[in-house]
């Protein structure tokens, strides 16, 4: 008996011992590629130099002459000494800011990518390598819409990156990043993908990479490599509440960047195609509403007059299903691909209107650099009384027209019930009705009154420069 208890307790240590080594065996390493790609990531040193009318250098420091004086001579608590300081000028004072970012290699002639936030308003930009050499970068340019920033060295045979494609990543797979984590240079950190194609709020021309590489303040503009050793991504962002990782980090695919870089270096500019419209979400409930059967699509919700999109036949709450030929699954689908389109380049558009399936053909605009401003008018105006939903309106003085390009609407005077828990607001400003216009107060709260209880309709609303549908249930 006691014997086969030895027998058998010597077999599960044999088999313990025997097993973890294989276990180890699965797990990547990463030491080969640290040694050949580490050398082409660089460290980015950027001074700004700012200048105040005879305000505090020292944003968020109370004005007083005694702490200001304190500050000046011992420096701000964690900042470099030095750092904030600067020469008392006349009607003012000069001060330097200094931050710090990561960018790599991707020719051996010194052209290096970057972010454009780290670059961004930089009056000196300073890049160290792997050996300890510094160099004074130009930047050939930046692209605030990607993130995306191509800066230059004047130095030859160079260590580079090896290109990979983003597009074949999965899920799960382990991946890497180099950069300068809080300064700290060459620093490597690993995990894995764990998301592709995802939408961030403001950002529609990148579909970033997720993952939950440890990335950090000074990581940004670094790269992301696959276990092959090639460059996939750029570090762009984290989600953090602490100010440090928090395993939600993202990255522009390689491809986007290699192609704003390429735009960049041959033009000094970014050339994007443009529709003239505002989108958003379609949600179960405004697809409801519009009696459709799923929520495929981009959701038009405003058309600018005189527009790309207006001029090819488009109209605020059709529902874009494929453009150019390539389906239109989520709204955050349509900008990166009306984005990539060369502008001038006539395009066949399917959309949904009234529940009826409609082709459309459009001839892409070029995207203006400065959008035109569109002022929301909120003005006090008289009390009236709130209708079904709960919306007190006012028809709009023709002054208020013209701002809005000549555009019928009614102003939102008080929001309550059902249309405030929806998301209407004091000053936003009611265009429609599912797919009609709002062109008077009593023909809206005719329409809204005739809507049987428990049905949900959708009320297009401009909201400062943007327009959006809101879908609401009416309840009795």
């Amino acid at each position: 008996m006691l014997k086969q208890w030895i027998s058998s307790t010597l077999l599960t240590i044999a088999f313990t011992v025997t097993a973890l080594p294989v276990y180890a065996k699965d797990l990547p390493d990463f030491t080969e590629l640290a040694e050949k790609q580490g050398p082409a990531v660089v460290n980015i040193s950027i001074t700004s130099v700012a200048h105040t009318n005879g305000a505090s250098p020292f944003p968020g420091m109370p004005d007083d002459e005694n702490i200001q004086e304190f500050f000046k001579r011992f420096g701000i608590p964690g900042m470099p000494p030095g750092q904030g300081q600067g020469p008392q000028g006349p009607g003012g004072q000069e001060y330097k800011t200094q931050s710090l970012g990561s960018g790599f290699i991707i020719s051996q002639d010194g052209y290096i990518l970057t972010n454009a936030h780290v670059v961004n308003e930089a009056d000196e930009v300073l890049v160290k390598l792997s050996d300890k050499r510094e160099f004074k970068a130009k930047i050939i340019g930046a692209d605030k819409r990607t993130d995306v920033a191509l800066i230059k060295i004047e130095a030859s045979n160079l260590p580079k990156v090896t290109v990979g494609d983003p597009n074949t990543l999965k899920v799960g797979e382990w991946v890497a990043a180099i950069g300068s984590p809080f300064g700290l240079e060459n620093t490597m950190t690993a995990g894995i993908v764990s998301a592709k194609g995802r939408a961030l709020p403001q950002e529609n021309f990148v579909p970033f990479i997720q993952t939950d590489v440890a990335i950090n303040p000074g990581n940004s503009g670094g790269p992301l490599f696959n276990l092959r050793g090639e460059v996939v991504g750029i570090n762009s962002q984290i989600y953090s509440r602490s100010g440090g990782s928090m395993g939600l980090s993202f990255s522009i695919p390689i491809d986007v960047a290699i192609d704003i870089s390429n735009q960049l270096k041959a033009n000094g500019k970014i050339t994007r195609g443009w529709l003239g419209i505002a989108i958003q979400e379609l949600t179960k409930e405004l697809a409801e509403s519009f009696g459709m059967k799923n929520t495929n699509g981009a959701l038009v919700a405003g058309v600018e007059k005189g527009g790309p999109a207006d001029k090819g036949g488009l109209e605020a709450g059709d529902v874009i299903t494929k453009f150019d030929s390539k389906p239109i699954l989520t709204s955050s689908d349509l900008p990166r691909v009306v984005g990539s389109t060369k502008p001038g380049k006539s395009v066949p558009v399917e959309v949904i209107r009234k529940g009826a399936a409609k082709a459309l053909s459009v001839s892409v605009g070029e995207m203006p650099t400065d959008p035109a401003e569109v002022s929301t008018p909120n003005k006090a105006v008289p009390k009236a009384e709130a209708n079904k939903i709960g919306l007190t309106l006012k028809e709009l003085t023709p002054q208020q027209k013209k701002k809005l390009n000549g555009k019928n609407g009614l102003l939102v005077i008080e929001s309550t019930g059902i249309a405030a828990q929806a998301g209407i607001r004091r000053g936003d400003v009611v265009l429609g009705l599912n797919n009609s216009e709002s062109q008077s107060v009593d023909l809206f709260n005719k329409q809204i009154n005739a809507v049987p209880a428990g049905k949900t309709v959708a009320i297009l609303v401009l909201r400062g420069e943007n327009t959006l549908y809101v879908p609401i249930k009416v309840t009795k």
